[in-house]
């Protein structure tokens, strides 16, 4: 008799969350569809299995046929499609944060697909930016087309590679000081890349878990300020904090906004407004039997590139 081999569709597994996904998946012994506009980008992606385990489909998000034609044949569907800001036709938050889940849940039921696992963000239900606002309209359209889906609600997501950290690390290398702003007061609950991905994981193995959602954040809950801190702890180089009041942060974010890939948005400046952490009552990651990963284990391992001499400075300074 044939052996029947789990499938998955991961939509946005090149992305920073997406590959952990798609790395878990394929150590679990499933075959997964890695569906992006250009597939040549995933190919770093096939060492992650065996030949012919991880596959790059070629898929049009704005083609209806095209999305489908990536999940048939799945039983199991991750969207982690999100961006930051907004480029173009194509690429606003409308369109991938609501229109896109919304007719992947729809495309999902359509075709028999056993679980689909939604990555939105923490936070969406009391947010006014219009990121926060996609992100919730998302979470309720992917309900309405399937009730089952499992929705994730990471806060800010730290890792290797990251982009909120890293970004952080990196403008502390040139400005003699970094803004603080709205005072530094917005608490964040930052969660390990590897604690999300590990949570797809589970819900996707859990009955329990169906058209449930979780709120995922770390074992601490800092300010914007104490995130700085911690920061110039692991690189070495303390810089100025200047507090910035939102609508001077929002003067600032509108000419950078003109940038290619702005380091600020005005939207992003008004998500700051409102705290991103687990709400009481909600169901998290020791639910899932996942024990939250401390900043303090990870952040040494890649923000030490960033001190004066490297990762050989505390060497060199011995």
């Amino acid at each position: 008799m044939a052996q029947h081999y789990k499938t998955a569709t991961v939509f946005g597994g090149t992305g920073f969350l997406g590959r952990q996904i798609v790395r878990g998946l394929a150590r679990r012994g499933v075959i997964v569809k890695v569906a992006t506009r250009v597939p040549e980008r995933a190919y770093f992606l096939k060492p992650s299995g065996d030949p012919g385990q991880v596959v790059p489909v070629a898929c049009d998000y704005s083609n209806a046929q095209s999305v489908q034609r990536a999940i048939e044949g799945s039983d199991y569907v991750v969207n982690c499609i999100g961006i930051l800001f907004q480029r173009g036709r194509g690429r606003n938050f409308k369109a991938l944060h609501t229109d896109l889940p919304g007719s992947i849940a729809s495309l999902c039921a359509q075709s028999g697909v056993k679980r689909l696992v939604h990555i939105s963000a923490l936070g969406v239900e009391a947010g006014t930016s219009r990121y926060a606002k996609t992100k919730f309209a998302g979470e309720k359209a992917v309900l309405e087309n399937f009730p089952q889906a499992t929705i994730l609600r990471p806060s800010v997501i730290f890792g290797e590679g990251d982009h909120f950290f890293n970004m952080f690390a990196e403008m502390s290398r040139y400005l003699p000081f970094l803004p603080l702003i709205g005072g530094g007061k917005t608490r964040f609950q930052p969660v390990f890349v590897g604690d999300v991905a590990e949570a797809a994981m589970s819900v996707l193995e859990a009955p329990r878990a169906r058209g449930q959602i979780y709120e995922l954040g770390g074992p601490e809950i800092l300010t914007f300020k104490e995130i700085y801190e911690r920061l110039f702890k692991q690189t070495g180089r303390v810089r100025a904090l200047v507090s910035l009041p939102f609508w001077a942060a929002k003067m600032q974010a509108f000419f950078m906004g003109f940038l290619p890939n702005p380091p600020l948005t005005m939207d992003q400046v008004e998500s700051l407004r409102s705290d991103n952490i687990v709400k009481e009552g909600a169901l998290r990651l020791g639910d899932l039997e996942i024990q939250p990963t401390a900043l303090s284990v990870i952040l040494p391992v890649y923000l030490q590139t960033y001190r004066r001499g490297g990762r050989f400075s505390k060497v060199q300074e011995a």
